[in-house]
């Protein structure tokens, strides 16, 4: 192999916006694929540019295991308007998109979470 499988970075780029959607704690599963570019295609209107990154986070410790399913948008820094005030009503925007497509793909289908 020529290229490098890992590899650090350390200090990543960070957006300018990023939106979290806490999909798999109400859907009991991933996004799928389709949801994803279905979500893509309701916050076109809204924004030009944006990173939808579809995520299942481990959170592991001595006494206890966690599995997060989660949809994060990110807006680079570029894309944000001028204004702060702007930036927060584009966030109110971009959250009721994400909340609206979350609402939809659960109704359609989800998976019972179960307690521990």
């Amino acid at each position: 192999m020529d290229t490098i499988l890992a590899f650090p970075v350390r200090q990543p780029e960070a957006p300018g916006l990023e939106i979290r959607v806490n999909f798999g704690m109400f859907a009991g599963r991933e996004a799928t694929a389709a949801e994803i570019q279905d979500l893509g295609a309701a916050l076109l209107p809204e924004i030009g540019n944006a990173e939808i990154a579809a995520e299942t986070r481990f959170e592991i410790g001595p006494i206890s295991e966690a599995d997060v399913h989660q949809v994060r948008i990110q807006v680079p820094q570029e894309a944000l308007p001028e204004w702060d005030f702007l930036v927060g009503e584009l966030a109110g925007r971009l959250v009721s998109v994400a909340e609206t497509w979350a609402r939809g793909c659960i109704a359609e289908r989800h998976a019972e979470v179960s307690e521990l």
